[in-house]
């Protein structure tokens, strides 16, 4: 492996845990960002002519540490004077010789979710400490203008400086609403890049990697949380049927007839485990309700159908626990499929009655259409088409309900 290649590799695999540890110290986000991206400058030029180390990161972070000596040397702050930053850094430099080191990660999440923390924000400000995305990256991933993504995140940081948030992770009975904030903003980042199925976007392209892969450390640090394995099967349930979603050519596949057998079996089975652990543990939650849904629909792969009464009720169950009109419109679809376009269609009307939002979302025209179709009422479904479409800014989802319209 180049040398260019095993900092890369480094980077991806040891940014956030380095980053953590550093800032455990510090306080100071922006100045151990500052030092590791030097560190790893320097690993750039000095790996390729002296040849690469035994151990890459203790060579980053010794580099990282010297680094923020510097700029304590140089900024002198009242609050954090070079003894201090001195002291701080030969701690944790002992710990780091500890066999085994702690993964400070788990914390940096937590500081990233903190209730001072602005909500836009703690999806980004994680990708950016825990993966090392720039804001530019992030910005075009979030649709947001880099200048102001730029300015959210340095406004973040100083607030994590200026506010003396922790980076230790609160005893459980203290988390509140930060743990959620912590599984959503996860999410958030597998949700963003799965938006993108034919990875067209190259600031979005690997981002559902990258979201399963903080889920893995997530569920490595918490093993007995029942939320973070439902996440984690979540996500594989989800990322398991990526390549099926759209035909070689582009063209939108819908989930109920997708080639199973482009279905990834071993992402099913690992997710089927994680479910079935969460499970075991405590009562279920939004994400664990999520992955049984994705695990009722992964039956047609072994069974050859869907089982459309489990889906149903799972997605009520999830409608009570959220509260979700979105939840309510897929618990309507799955209806329709057990029940029939009518029950279906009836359950619909009833919820768009109680949340007039809907009638602005896609899918809930989508559904319209397609139930009214089924029912021979095609005046009714073609409008309702003509609504969904305009609703829809994906060109291969508007050409498969174009394409609906037009069979009516």
């Amino acid at each position: 492996m180049s040398e260019a290649r095993l900092a890369e590799r480094v980077a991806r695999e040891s940014y956030g845990r380095l980053l953590a540890l550093l800032c455990a110290r510090t306080r100071d986000v922006a100045a151990a960002e500052d030092a590791l991206s030097e560190a790893f400058a320097a690993a750039l030029t000095a790996w390729p002519r002296g040849g690469a180390p035994d151990n890459p990161e203790a060579w980053l972070f010794a580099a990282a540490k010297r680094k923020l000596i510097d700029a304590g040397r140089r900024t002198r702050t009242a609050n954090a004077g070079e003894a201090e930053i001195v002291r701080g850094i030969e701690e944790f430099v002992a710990e780091m010789a500890e066999v085994n080191v702690p993964d400070r990660r788990l914390g940096l999440m937590f500081a990233c979710a903190h209730p001072a923390i602005e909500e836009s924000v703690r999806t980004p400000l994680m990708l950016q400490t825990i993966l090392g995305f720039s804001a530019e990256r992030i910005a075009s991933a979030f649709l947001v203008e880099p200048t102001a993504m730029g300015q959210r995140l340095v406004r973040a940081k100083k607030k994590i400086k200026d506010a003396g948030i922790g980076f230790e992770v609160p005893e459980p009975a203290a988390w509140g609403g930060r743990f959620p904030a912590v599984l959503n903003a996860i999410y958030a980042a597998f949700a963003s890049g799965w938006s993108d199925p034919m990875g067209a976007d190259p600031e979005r392209q690997g981002l559902t990697e990258e979201a399963v892969w903080l889920g893995r450390v997530l569920a490595q640090q918490l093993p007995q949380e029942p939320e973070v394995l439902g996440l984690l099967s979540l996500m594989l349930h989800l990322d398991a049927r990526r390549v099926a979603r759209r035909g070689s050519d582009g063209r939108y596949v819908p989930l109920d007839e997708q080639d199973v057998s482009l279905w990834r079996r071993a992402l099913i089975v690992e997710a089927e485990q994680l479910l079935h652990a969460a499970s075991k543990i405590g009562r279920p939650g939004r994400f664990q309700l999520e992955a049984a849904i994705q695990s009722a629909h992964a039956t047609r792969a072994w069974r050859g159908e869907t089982d459309w009464a489990a889906i149903a009720l799972l997605y009520q169950a999830l409608a009570e626990l959220t509260g979700s009109p979105v939840a309510q419109l897929n618990a309507a679809a799955a209806i329709a499929r057990r029940d029939g376009p009518e029950a279906g269609l009836t359950a619909v009307e009833a919820i768009a009655a109680d949340n007039p939002m809907l009638r602005d979302y896609q899918p809930y025209w989508a559904l319209i259409a397609d139930l009214a179709a089924k029912l021979g009422r095609t005046e009714a479904a073609r409008a309702a088409y003509d609504e969904a479409i305009a609703r829809e800014s994906d060109a291969a989802v508007i050409a498969f309900l174009a394409a609906r319209q037009k069979s009516l």
